[in-house]
């Protein structure tokens, strides 16, 4: 390598211009310029000849790289030539590299597979599993080629949500890694699930059911909830009570807006793009649950929303009701989800149709073989079941703590 001879000094970069010049090339020596523009930018160069051409490399401006940092990427490169290489080929080859790389980590690849997802899951799931990536697994192995991880990289990954004493996480978040793990062998990105080799790796869980009041329990806590303007706001006890006539699922409810509702027909049709089946349901209304959103109704104000929040655009939070069954003295006792469940219980118990009830309940048949999901299936019977229900309800709440009133319905 031949000699070099320094030229430039932190002082003469510093008060360096381009003295009238539209560019001012000032030499350090070894093919290092720094060249200063009349606008006043400062850049280095690095000059070189391969093959009897020209070439040249920028590092980047001062003083962002300095001096000292410049002449040390300028003796690198000089390595580079050394060895018969052209440094602008090996940079753009290791740019290359970093890409390919990129497109490669864990993140592009679980963010692809997530996108690819993301119109079969309702927005509440999505939002779940990419936050869930996103707190858990992205900060540590999110940038490392997908290919490149090991098994006990990925559980010491794990291991750090169940140090948290969060159990049932742990496994939901290595499930969602054996997701993408599957999608990375499909697109060619990698060859191994890892999720399989850390089977009985992890803590066991006891999977929770979410809290159910037992059928005999269920008339005391209708009279609770009927009483709960005494405590509470009228909006959430509407909630409530038709939570219950209508047993969807929460977030179905609080979602809920009014363009929905086909009040002459007694129908509220709740849209795919909301149904944790991706399905278009049919809820059949009773006469009490329309009586409920004509009070609703006065309620949203001219909202769009049947639920509408303290901001009239957004609904009511997922825990407005959950707070208030707290309020009634049912913590770990009943959820909103619970009301499916005791509905289901009390309905298969009176002898109707289980078809009738899962169908109402949107269990959606998964099976492709028996056809794909009729939403309007055993309508007839269900409009009778949901009216069955709305008048046992009104019985329980009364006082009657029976349910063999309803039976003659089902028959």
């Amino acid at each position: 390598m031949a000699a070099k001879t320094n030229l430039l000094s932190a002082s003469k970069c510093n008060n360096a211009t381009s003295e009238g010049k539209a560019i001012r090339k000032l030499h350090d020596g070894g093919g290092l310029y720094l060249w200063v523009y009349a606008e006043g930018g400062k850049f280095w160069r690095l000059r070189y000849r391969l093959g009897g051409k020209e070439k040249s490399l920028s590092f980047g401006s001062y003083p962002q790289v300095s001096l000292k940092e410049a002449r040390a990427k300028r003796d690198e490169q000089r390595k580079v030539l050394d060895a018969d290489l052209d440094p602008s080929a090996e940079r753009k080859a290791a740019n290359l590299r970093k890409k390919l790389a990129h497109a490669n980590s864990f993140e592009a690849v679980a963010m692809e597979w997530y996108n690819k997802q993301l119109h079969t899951w309702v927005p509440h799931h999505a939002s779940d599993v990419k936050r869930r990536l996103e707190s858990n697994i992205f900060p540590t192995i999110g940038k490392r080629p997908i290919d490149q991880i090991e098994a006990p990289e990925l559980l010491q990954t794990i291991r750090k949500i169940e140090a948290r004493g969060a159990y049932d996480l742990a496994h939901r978040v290595l499930q969602v890694c054996g997701q993408v793990f599957r999608y990375g062998i499909a697109t060619g990105r990698c060859t191994r699930n890892l999720s399989t080799d850390l089977r009985g790796a992890l803590t066991p869980h006891k999977k929770q059911h979410q809290a159910a009041v037992r059928p005999e329990e269920l008339p005391e806590l209708l009279r609770a909830i009927a009483r709960y303007d005494e405590t509470g706001d009228k909006q959430t006890r509407l909630a409530l009570q038709l939570l219950a006539q209508t047993f969807v699922r929460t977030n179905e409810l609080i979602g809920a807006e009014w363009a929905e509702f086909d009040l002459n027909n007694a129908l509220w049709i709740i849209p795919a793009g909301r149904m944790k089946m991706k399905a278009e349901h049919i809820v059949p209304l009773s006469g009490q649950a329309l009586a409920m959103l004509v009070e609703l109704k006065e309620i949203s104000g001219g909202s769009r929303l049947v639920f509408p929040g303290r901001n009239r655009d957004k609904p009511i939070s997922n825990n407005t009701m959950l707070f208030a069954l707290y309020r009634l003295g049912y913590k770990g006792k009943m959820t909103g989800h619970g009301f499916r469940a005791v509905a289901s219980t009390i309905l298969n118990e009176t002898g109707f149709n289980p078809d009738v009830i899962e169908r109402q309940l949107a269990h959606c048949e998964r099976n492709e073989v028996r056809g794909a999901y009729n939403r309007a299936e055993y309508l007839s019977e269900r409009k009778r079941m949901m009216q069955a229900w709305a008048d046992l309800i009104d019985q329980m709440a009364k006082g009657e703590n029976k349910v063999t009133s309803i039976k003659w319905a089902a028959a």
